[in-house]
């Protein structure tokens, strides 16, 4: 995975921004690893043959565009962040399709699954009643073995039956398609920002309070029939969000092609 435009020249230097690149080289190439500590700046810059408020300047580049991630106090240090997930709005695919795609090993935990009634909220998503019988499963999406998300989807049980029963490890809208007839064709999405849970934190390997990205998602298919209402909690230090829109040809030169978002709370 490419990082070479991780930061802007015009915010450093030309020395800095050298050394900046010649940092992003040694970690495509492997030599610097994810979660690898790297060198005290004394011997860094040592090492890179520049001042150490160059090397600073360097350093701050790639922190802010999340390359690295400083940790101060005598135990701290400066640290190879692990690559980005782009999670990409535009597209309606399974956690393991997206991982792949961006070359991770992708893997699931199944945490429960079991039938329960819809309750209020998801009936209303759903289009049922909310005594009507949902399938309510829980899973802990990995990419390289590492965990990315909290997965809650919720399911009509009349849409889907004996699903608790069958390999729920894998792609869920391959499985929906193959097995059920449901293919995703329409999503709605609502994003924010909100602060993880001791629980939350204990199952996603992170801080209580870090950032995570949720999303809840309604899903229908292309006779309008809802047959999903999710809610995930993604990683924020792992995950991008790109959305993808396009503007008139009365627009300013119609320069809206792409946007990354980087949700920061």
């Amino acid at each position: 995975m490419s990082v070479t435009g991780a930061a802007d020249r015009g915010q450093i230097g030309a020395t800095a921004d050298e050394v900046r690149r010649r940092l992003l080289g040694m970690i495509e190439r492997g030599i610097l690893q994810p979660g690898q500590k790297v060198a005290a700046e004394r011997e860094l810059a040592v090492t890179m043959g520049v001042s150490r408020s160059t090397l600073r300047q360097a350093l701050g580049a790639l922190e802010e565009s999340g390359v690295v991630r400083r940790v101060p106090g005598r135990g701290g240090g400066t640290y190879i962040s692990a690559p980005k997930v782009e999670r990409d709005l535009s597209r309606i695919v399974g956690v393991p399709m997206l991982l792949r795609d961006q070359g991770f090993t992708a893997g699931s935990r199944v945490v429960r699954v079991g039938v329960a009634t819809a309750g209020e909220v998801t009936g209303e998503a759903l289009g049922i009643s909310a005594s009507d019988f949902v399938i309510a499963l829980v899973r802990i999406r990995l990419a390289d073995g590492v965990p990315i998300s909290l997965e809650h989807a919720m399911f009509p049980a009349e849409l889907v039956p004996g699903l608790p029963e069958r390999d729920l490890s894998g792609s869920l809208y391959e499985l929906l398609d193959t097995e059920y007839g449901l293919r995703p064709e329409e999503a709605i999405e609502h994003i924010e920002v909100v602060a993880a849970s001791i629980d939350e934190a204990a199952i996603l390997a992170t801080e209580p309070g870090a950032p995570l990205i949720s999303i809840t998602r309604t899903t229908r298919d292309a006779g309008g029939i809802a047959f999903e209402y999710s809610h995930d909690l993604f990683r924020a230090d792992r995950t991008r969000i790109t959305v993808k829109v396009k503007g008139s040809p009365s627009s300013e030169k119609a320069r809206l092609r792409g946007r990354v978002v980087e949700l920061v709370p």
